[in-house]
């Protein structure tokens, strides 16, 4: 299981780690370690701490550069509470920070399962969070368009992480009691009443979870995003309040909290890494007959079917497959590279890609590498 601790249940207004809501949260984790179950914790709350130390006026976290200061100073910190929480229960930690590097990258994908499955296997608990530190860096490669993300939150990221290593449940715990119908406008109002089911993420439901939360980077439609990843992955999420001291026991004793989120399918490994994980290279735009093509009749994405090549991208990377009217529909790995891809644009099956794959150069993304994407 993968549980997800928010910036307003680690720290408190003023920056300091919040022991009343932790403690008890390590409590359950210990107990559910001895009883056998895995957990692998993500948590925000390293800039929060940093600039609790440093006595920085919330304000100056709008400058990029001091957040990464404050979560270099604030990581060590975290570890630190972290340390002391679990020691008295014999459990050993690991530190994990993840960049959207770990996850585009084919091999530190792949090393990043074998690490997390040997550390679960070793009985140590890994705690996770974004290296805001230096993640920046990572991104400017993925910026396309309007500079789409993998993660830009730690509600993603620990779904991501639930997907990668197959975890059973993602419990994403916040400072509110799950998903609200009609939700007030800001999370600290009183009012709206808990959703206690979800099985589809429809656009009523995301019209409920607009805003960010205080505090913290993301909001309600950042975890409704993380919620359906896991429940493609064929896996349980549940959304909490982590503030409530008992959240956690009451979840993993069957108890109604919160909102729960349950799967009706299961996306393979492959796939869900194209959707969710991989990043997006690319664009490119099809005709009106190749979209038909893509999502009714289940075919490869052939070079006569492109209008358009946006972004640049090399073979085996995936590309975002877009209409006419730049909506876009499905994710692929592209076999070539947009240089390759734009000769046989021009050339048809005769151009100077075609004759280095034995005539096949008309299929510029094949079925298998193709998914389809629900943008409802």
């Amino acid at each position: 299981m993968v549980i997800k601790l928010g910036t307003g249940i680690v720290t408190d207004s003023d920056g300091h780690f919040n022991v009343e809501h932790l403690a008890p949260v390590a409590r359950t984790i210990s107990r559910l370690k001895k009883e056998g179950r895995q957990v692998v914790l993500v948590s925000s709350g390293a800039v929060g701490l940093g600039r609790g130390r440093l006595g920085l006026h919330r304000d100056r976290l709008n400058d990029l550069v001091m957040r990464q200061a404050c979560a270099a100073l604030g990581q060590s910190l975290l570890m630190h509470e972290y340390e002391k929480l679990f020691e008295t229960n014999g459990i050993h930690l690991a530190q994990v920070l993840l960049t959207e590097g770990d996850f585009v990258d084919r091999t530190r994908y792949s090393n990043l399962r074998e690490t997390m499955e040997a550390l679960l296997k070793l009985g140590v608990l890994p705690i996770i969070n974004e290296n805001d530190t230096v993640s920046t860096a990572e991104l400017d490669y993925l910026n396309i368009r309007a500079g789409e993300r993998i993660f830009s939150d730690n509600d993603r990221l620990a779904a991501l992480v639930m997907s990668h290593i197959d975890a059973d449940v993602l419990v994403l715990l916040t400072d509110v009691d799950g998903l609200l119908q009609f939700a007030p406008a800001s999370s600290k109002e009183a009012g709206g009443t808990v959703i206690p089911l979800v099985q589809e993420i429809t656009p009523e439901l995301r019209s409920l979870a607009m805003g960010p939360s205080e505090g913290g980077r993301g909001g309600m439609l950042t975890k409704l995003d993380a919620a359906e990843i896991a429940m493609q992955s064929g896996g349980i999420a549940v959304i909490a309040n982590g503030k409530k001291l008992e959240t956690l026991d009451r979840i993993f004793d069957g108890e109604p909290t919160g909102t729960v989120f349950l799967s009706k399918t299961r996306m393979a490994g492959k796939r869900r890494w194209i959707a969710y994980a991989a990043g997006v290279r690319g664009r490119v735009i099809v005709n009106a007959g190749a979209r038909e093509a893509l999502t009714e009749g289940k075919a490869s994405l052939l070079a006569s079917g492109v209008i358009g090549l946006e972004g640049e991208f090399e073979a085996a990377e995936v590309v975002s497959i877009v209409n006419a009217d730049g909506q876009e529909f499905a994710r692929g790995i592209s076999d070539y590279s947009k240089g390759d891809a734009e000769g046989m644009i021009g050339s048809g099956t005769n151009g100077q890609a075609s004759s280095r794959t034995n005539g096949h150069a008309n299929v510029l993304v094949k079925r298998d590498n193709i998914v389809l994407l629900d943008r409802k």
